[in-house]
């Protein structure tokens, strides 16, 4: 003999919850794939700007700051701001989707 819990309401509402997020979340990437973050080091040398989907979208050096001896500090300043771009980019993103998620990220 089977026994009714009735948690059939109770997983239909958690359903349409689910895709209600996944609709916010959907929408909420489409928005962050058009924000840009933007990160300069060396004083104004190179300058990096990545969009919330974490791709780097420009970059731009100061002629003045290339040295045709010394390509390893110019290969850093390029590094410190498309890392520092991307980490910016990572920050506006979690902002972003966790007003959605409320914090359950990892249990999606």
């Amino acid at each position: 003999m089977r026994k009714n819990f009735g948690g059939g309401g109770n997983m239909n509402k958690l359903m349409k919850q689910a895709q209600k997020m996944q609709a916010e979340m959907a929408k909420a990437q489409e928005e962050l794939a058009e924000k840009e973050v933007e990160a300069v080091v060396g004083g104004g040398a190179v300058k990096a700007v990545a969009n919330g989907s974490k791709e780097i979208t420009s970059l731009t050096i100061d002629p003045d700051v290339i040295d045709p001896d010394d390509v390893e500090m110019l290969e850093d300043l390029i590094m410190a701001a498309v890392n520092e771009a991307l980490v910016k980019a990572e920050e506006m993103s979690q902002e972003a989707l966790g007003k959605i998620t409320g914090g359950i990220k990892g249990l999606m």
